[in-house]
C-alpha cells in the first residue's frame, strides 16, 4: 500500500495532466459532432484493420482444404464434360466403338518435373491405391501434359508431351483435318504438329485440340495455338509448330484421366484384326 502512495506522490503532476486531458477531450467530443465523427471514424478503421487482418490469415491457413473442394468439383466437371465430348464425338463418327463411353477423373500432384532434356518425364504424388493405371491421360487445366507409364503403390511415372517417342493424335479444331503432335526436343514452350495434309486451311492463331481417335485421350482437349507453319512439298503435308497452352516448365495440380472401356474397345479392335 505504501508503493502505491508513494507512486502517486512521484508522479501526481503527470497523472492529473493525463486525467485533465482525458477529461478535456471527452468534454470536446461530446459538445461538438465533427470530432466525435472523425474520432468514431477512425476507431472504425483501425478495428476494420484489425478485422481484415485476422481474416486474411485465417483465410491463408483455409487454402489447403480450399484448394482440395475446388479440385474435387473440378474433377467431377471434367467427368461430365469429357463425357458429354465423347457421345458427341461418337455419334458423328460411325467408326467408334461405344456410344456410352465414360472417362473417370483422379485429382494427382506434379512432384518432380523434367523440361530441360530431350526425353522428359513427370512424377506424380498418386498410384496404384489412388486406382491410376499406365495408359492414362494426365491433363492440366489448361491442356495436357502427358500419359502415365510406370506405376507404384504411392508414385507414377509420366511420359512428358516434351518427350521425343510421344506421338499424339491431334487436329486443327476450325477444320478437323487430323495430325500428330510430337516434340522436337528443344522448345519446352513449342511442340509441333505433322502430318497435316495440304486440303487443310492453316492459320497463325488456330487453336489445336486433341482429335478424339484414341483410347487414352479424350477428343476437344485444348493443346496450343498455331504459331508457324510450313508445307512440305515433297510430301504434300504441312509442319505445324504449336505454342502450348500449358507451361510445362510450372506444374502443379493436375488430373488423370481413364477412360473405363478402354478394354473392351480393344479387345474388340484385336479380334478384328485377327479376323
Amino acid at each position: 500500500m505504501q508503493q502505491i502512495f508513494n507512486f502517486l506522490i512521484k508522479y501526481k503532476v503527470g497523472l492529473v495532466f493525463l486525467g485533465l486531458l482525458i477529461l478535456g477531450l471527452s468534454l470536446t467530443l461530446t459538445a461538438h459532432d465533427y470530432q466525435n465523427s472523425k474520432v468514431v471514424s477512425a476507431a472504425n478503421d483501425v478495428t476494420g484493420n484489425l478485422f481484415n487482418f485476422k481474416t486474411n490469415v485465417s483465410d491463408y491457413f483455409r487454402l489447403g482444404p480450399q484448394n482440395e473442394v475446388l479440385l474435387q468439383e473440378n474433377k467431377n466437371l471434367q467427368e461430365q464434360l469429357y463425357h458429354l465430348r465423347q457421345s458427341a464425338f461418337t455419334e458423328l463418327d460411325t467408326t467408334a466403338f461405344s456410344i456410352d463411353s465414360v472417362y473417370k477423373v483422379y485429382t494427382s500432384k506434379v512432384i518432380a518435373n523434367n523440361y530441360a532434356y530431350s526425353d522428359n518425364y513427370l512424377l506424380l504424388d498418386s498410384g496404384k491405391k489412388d486406382s491410376i493405371e499406365p495408359g492414362m491421360a494426365v491433363l492440366s487445366s489448361l491442356g495436357i501434359v502427358g500419359i502415365t507409364e510406370q506405376v507404384s503403390s504411392r508414385f507414377t511415372r509420366v511420359i512428358s508431351i516434351l518427350n521425343r517417342n510421344t506421338s499424339i493424335n491431334a487436329k486443327l479444331k476450325s477444320s478437323n483435318h487430323f495430325g500428330t503432335l510430337t516434340w522436337s526436343g528443344d522448345d519446352p514452350y513449342v511442340t509441333s504438329l505433322i502430318d497435316v495434309p495440304r486440303s487443310a486451311k492453316v492459320n497463325l492463331g488456330d487453336t489445336i485440340t486433341t482429335g478424339g481417335k484414341s483410347f487414352i485421350f479424350p477428343g476437344e482437349i485444348f493443346i496450343g495455338v498455331v504459331e508457324d507453319y510450313e508445307l512440305d512439298l515433297n510430301r504434300g503435308y504441312y509442319n505445324i509448330s504449336v505454342k502450348l497452352f500449358n507451361d510445362m516448365t510450372d506444374l502443379g495440380e493436375v488430373y488423370v484421366i481413364k477412360r473405363e472401356d478402354k478394354e473392351e474397345a480393344l479387345e474388340l479392335l484385336e479380334n478384328v484384326e485377327e479376323e
